[in-house]
C-alpha cells in the first residue's frame, strides 16, 4: 500500500506547501502573456522546476508509488502527484538560453516516464510512441496496402481522439468548478485528478510528436550552422531529469507505437518555436518590387524639373519659353508630310 505523504522535508516543508506553490508559478507561466524569453518568465520557470524537483524528490523518499498497487488503492490526495513528469517535461520545454538539443532530450525522458506511470496504474493503456529511430526499418519494410491501412486507421483515430478530447475537456470544465466549493467531496476529488491525468496524456503526446518532428530542424541547424549559443553568458550546466525513483527507473519498454495524431507544417512548427521564444525569429528582408526603370527615370527628371520652375531657377525658365515659341511655330503633325497628297 502507498505510505502516507510525508509531513516535513529536511527544512521543515511538506510535501504538499512545495507542491502548491510550484502549481501557483507554474499556472502564472501558463496563463501569463508575457513572452517566454523574457528575464522575469525564465526566473519563473527556474523556481517552478526546483520546486517541483524538490517535490518530486520528497515523492521518492516517502514510497508513495509501486507498481505492485492499482489506482484505487492511492489515497486521493496522492494522485495530483502522479502528474510531476508532465508538470516538469512542460516546464522544461520553456527553458532558453540553454542548448535545445538537451532541453527536449529531458523533457522526452519526462514526458515517456510520465506516460509510463499513467500505464501501470491503470489511468491510460496508449503505448509510448516511437522514435523516428526505432520505427524506420518497420516503414522502410511496408507494402503501398499496408500504408494506405496505416493511413485510413491514423485517421480514425484522429477522429475518435478529437471527440474524446472534447468530451474529456467539457468534463474537467465541469469537475474544475465543483473543486471550488469547500465542501467538495472524496470522490468528486477523486475523478477530478483522474480526469486531469487524463488530460496531460493527451498533452503529453501532442508534444512528444512535437519533439520528433523537432529533432531533424535541431540536426539540420547544427550540421549547418554550429550550435547558436548566447552572447555574453557561461554555457549553462548540462541538463538531467529528475523523476520519482521507487520503481519507476526501468528501461524503455516500447509497444507497436503509437500513430501521429497531430501533424504541423514546418512553417508552422516554426512560427510555434518562435513565439515560445524557442527558435530565433527571421529577419525582416524586404521584398524589392520590380519597376520600370525608364518611367522612373521619367518621373525623377519631371520632378526635378517642376521644382526648377517653382525655384524660378532662370535657366529652367528660359528653355521653358523656348520651348513655348517652338510649339507655336511648329504644330504637332507638321513634320509628318511624307506620301502625303
Amino acid at each position: 500500500m502507498a505510505q502516507n505523504e510525508p509531513s516535513n522535508s529536511n527544512d521543515g516543508e511538506s510535501l504538499k506547501s512545495v507542491f502548491d506553490s510550484a502549481m501557483k508559478l507554474f499556472d502564472k507561466v501558463e496563463t501569463g502573456s508575457e513572452a517566454t524569453n523574457s528575464d522575469a518568465v525564465q526566473m519563473t520557470v527556474k523556481t517552478a522546476i526546483a520546486n517541483f524537483e524538490k517535490a518530486t524528490n520528497l515523492v521518492s523518499m516517502s514510497g508513495m508509488f509501486s507498481k505492485n498497487e492499482a489506482l484505487e488503492e492511492l489515497p486521493t490526495e496522492t494522485l495530483q502527484y502522479l502528474l510531476l513528469p508532465a508538470l516538469l517535461g512542460t516546464l522544461t520545454l520553456k527553458l532558453c538560453n540553454q542548448p535545445r538539443k538537451d532541453i527536449i532530450n529531458v523533457a522526452e525522458i519526462y514526458f515517456k516516464d510520465f506516460i509510463q506511470r499513467c500505464k501501470d496504474y491503470g489511468v491510460t493503456d496508449v503505448e509510448i510512441p516511437q522514435t523516428a529511430s526505432d520505427d524506420s526499418n518497420a516503414t522502410r519494410s511496408q507494402t503501398e496496402q499496408a500504408k494506405i491501412a496505416t493511413m485510413v486507421l491514423t485517421r480514425e483515430a484522429k477522429i475518435k481522439r478529437y471527440n474524446a478530447l472534447k468530451e474529456l475537456k467539457d468534463k474537467l470544465s465541469t469537475l474544475s468548478k465543483s473543486m471550488e466549493s469547500p465542501n467538495v467531496d472524496d470522490q468528486t476529488k477523486r475523478e477530478y485528478f483522474t480526469t486531469l491525468l487524463l488530460n496531460y496524456v493527451n498533452q503529453v503526446l501532442d508534444e512528444l510528436n512535437s519533439i520528433e518532428q523537432e529533432k531533424p530542424i535541431l540536426e539540420y541547424m547544427s550540421k549547418h550552422a554550429g550550435e547558436i549559443k548566447p552572447k555574453h553568458r557561461e554555457r549553462a550546466p548540462p541538463l538531467k531529469p529528475v523523476i520519482i525513483t521507487r520503481d519507476a527507473i526501468q528501461k524503455a519498454v516500447y509497444g507497436a507505437g503509437y500513430p501521429s495524431l497531430h501533424t504541423m507544417t514546418i512553417e508552422e512548427f516554426y512560427d510555434k518555436r518562435v513565439q515560445e521564444g524557442t527558435f530565433p525569429a527571421a529577419s525582416n528582408i524586404p521584398h524589392k518590387t520590380i519597376q520600370n526603370t525608364e518611367t522612373d527615370g521619367d518621373e525623377t527628371e519631371q520632378i526635378k524639373k517642376e521644382q526648377l520652375v517653382e525655384d524660378e531657377d532662370p535657366e529652367e525658365l528660359a528653355r521653358q519659353r523656348s520651348m513655348d515659341e517652338y510649339k507655336d511655330d511648329h504644330r504637332r503633325g507638321w513634320g509628318n508630310r511624307h506620301n502625303r497628297s
